[in-house]
């Protein structure tokens, strides 16, 4: 029986969904796509809100090397759909995109809404029948799709399964990693779901907490070390809040820090409030004489320090440190904080952990249950911020959906 005569079932209706419905619907397979949400992307839709994100420019062996221990299993996607691949799709579907000046990658428009519209209307016109509202509760006794349904349970069966049901994170938009015991309990591997892209926890006075929380702290530059003493180092910007710091620089080292913390229990890290200024410069500045004036003042006067930046210091800066320009100076171009626990993961912009690769052949299908594929952040990988996460969402939907294709020419 060839592939177009089979129907297809795909549960979660994120990035990798609706691009492994879009793979099999253009091949003819007919598709039914499932989803807990009373509608499709809506994760997608609140991560372009401020802006989408859609990929990033740079040179694609830099852009591989993003994933990190999983770049291998994920630079296949990734060559049969990069990024100027999605940008190719984007503009067929009328969505022309632009390369900002960091070298991220965004629609003309920058909002989310538009390439979806345009996206699902090519589906439907496709023939993608779409059940909203559906959760997926797992296999009923006779081993058939079973969702909680508008009208009560629902027993679905298919020729072939995708799951592209999400991380854990952003539960209320539908991630909630409620799928994991449901493979769990079939004897599927999954990595525990961790935080990713996400801020961390330390202690902070009720000063600052009350004054600075919600502030950004832009450029600056953080340095730590990893249990095996590998030094990550990286400039950018981060945010107070009232828990902890978060925000672009920290969401880059996020996996790092998380294993750290889980190593060892908390994390030092250093923060450079002057990376432009080498230390020798600002020694000689703040050991320049002041007269009457205040440190603070001072401070401000000779190297420009001063607001949130400066009450980091005088957060994280002993009395001895003030008395001592050397102390001071070295202070204010390593000071240390100490992380002790990443927020939770429903507040991470992503997760780590999922469905072990180990699990699944070259096709994401799982070994141990034919015709079951997997696809999207529920893999388990991850990547920062910056386009990373969405390409390779895309990008394993569709080689879901091709490995789809591939297995149901052979039943």
């Amino acid at each position: 029986m060839s592939p177009i005569t089979k129907t297809v079932a795909i549960i979660g209706g994120g990035p990798a969904g609706l691009s492994a419905a879009e793979v099999l619907m253009s091949a003819g397979v007919s598709v039914d796509l499932y989803d807990a949400m009373p509608s499709v992307g809506r994760k997608f839709l609140l991560a372009g809100k401020g802006g989408m994100n859609i990929t990033h420019s740079e040179q694609p062996e830099q852009f591989l090397s993003r994933y990190g221990k999983h770049r291998a299993q994920i630079a296949p996607w990734l060559e049969a759909f990069g990024q100027n691949a999605l940008r190719a799709w984007m503009l067929a579907l009328g969505i022309e995109t632009f390369v900002g000046s960091s070298g991220r990658v965004f629609p003309v428009g920058m909002k989310a809404a538009p390439l979806l519209r345009a996206w699902l209307h090519r589906l439907r016109a496709g023939g993608v029948r779409f059940h909203m509202r559906h959760r997926w509760l797992g296999w009923n006794e006779r081993g058939t799709l079973c969702f909680d349904a508008p009208e009560g349970k629902r027993a679905v069966e298919a020729d072939a399964i995708v799951l592209a049901l999400g991380g854990g994170s952003w539960a209320r938009l539908g991630s909630d990693g409620a799928w994991v015991q449901l493979l769990v309990a079939q004897g599927i591997s999954v990595a525990p779901l961790k935080p990713a892209n996400c801020g961390f926890e330390c202690e902070w006075s009720e000063h600052l907490r009350s004054r600075f929380a919600g502030q950004p702290v832009k450029s600056v530059a953080v340095r730590f070390a990893d249990a095996e003493g590998v030094v990550y180092t990286r400039k950018g910007e981060l945010m107070l809040t009232e828990t902890g710091i978060e925000g672009g620089l920290i969401y880059a080292l996020s996996a790092p820090l998380r294993d750290a913390i889980e190593a060892a229990g908390s994390v030092l890290i250093y923060i450079d409030l002057l990376p432009a200024r080498d230390l020798q410069r600002v020694t000689d500045e703040v050991s320049h004489p002041r007269g009457s004036r205040s440190m603070a003042s001072h401070l401000q006067s000779r190297l420009n320090l001063h607001g949130i930046k400066a009450a980091l210091l005088r957060e994280l800066a002993s009395k001895d440190d003030y008395a001592d320009p050397v102390r001071l100076a070295t202070m204010i171009k390593a000071l240390p904080l100490r992380l002790l626990a990443p927020r939770p993961l429903d507040e991470a912009i992503s997760s780590a952990g999922g469905v072990r690769f180990e699990a699944l052949d070259g096709n994401l299908m799982l070994r141990t249950v034919p015709g079951l594929f997997c696809a999207g952040e529920m893999l388990d990988w991850e990547a920062p911020t910056g386009g990373y996460l969405l390409t390779a969402c895309f990008a394993s939907g569709r080689a879901a959906g091709h490995g789809v294709l591939k297995w149901l020419e052979g039943c």
